[in-house]
């Protein structure tokens, strides 16, 4: 079997679920996994998931936003953290200092070929050397706030050269668009964690063991 490249959508801490996603996509010595971000707060084991992301070297993510909300506070600026990001620092705190240079080694989005892998999305009609870090790790919509559920979504619009893979806006079933595909599929919310492969255009999703985050 030749060797694949696996993108999966927001981990969020699921450990659990990312293992049994990787069982069940029979996940090999020669094959890579790449994730869109988020791969902590709000779920079960985030020091479980950074260190196998640091361990493994067919492991490899671009940053979310929650990761990057971390990363700040872990590097002396004064960010303010929700209460999911709250916990995870104080956690990990004792070791902060380790997955703070894990943080500060990740991209913001992740050129796979004919694919790109960012946490959130790209605007249309901008050449990429433009984007902005807000837009990779916050954008939803193309209205005046980017971080809105309300308008018209990016991915709707967006027809790049390259297939964008990309997370942080959950939903039921991935998300579609002419040139890109939404992997986030809400698992620590108690649905799915997704992956696509994309030798295969093949998606793969294992059901959350519970609903860690309820809102």
């Amino acid at each position: 079997m030749a060797s694949r490249t696996i993108v999966v959508g927001d981990i969020h801490g699921c450990y659990d679920e990312l293992m049994a996603l990787l069982d069940k996509a029979n996940f090999q010595k020669k094959d890579r996994l790449v994730a869109v971000g988020d791969l902590i707060t709000k779920g079960p084991k985030d020091r479980e998931t950074l260190e196998i992301f640091m361990r493994d070297k067919r492991f490899s993510t671009v940053i979310g936003n929650h990761d990057l909300q971390l990363r700040r506070r872990w590097n002396g600026e004064k960010v303010k953290l929700k209460s999911a990001q709250k916990k995870t620092h104080k956690e990990l705190k004792g070791e902060k200092d380790k997955y703070a240079q894990f943080l500060n080694s990740l991209p913001f989005f992740i050129d796979l070929g004919t694919h790109l892998v960012v946490h959130a999305g790209l605007r249309p009609n901008v050449q990429f050397h433009s984007q902005s870090t807000d837009d990779m790790t916050l954008l939803r919509t193309l209205g005046p706030d980017r971080e809105s559920r309300d308008g018209t979504p990016w991915y709707h619009v967006y027809d790049g050269e390259k297939t964008v893979l990309f997370g942080h806006w959950p939903a039921a079933e991935p998300r579609r668009g002419p040139k890109a595909i939404g992997l986030d599929t809400g698992c620590v919310y108690g649905h799915t964690l997704t992956a696509y492969i994309i030798e295969t255009d093949e998606f793969v999703s294992v059901q959350a063991k519970q609903t860690y985050d309820p809102s």
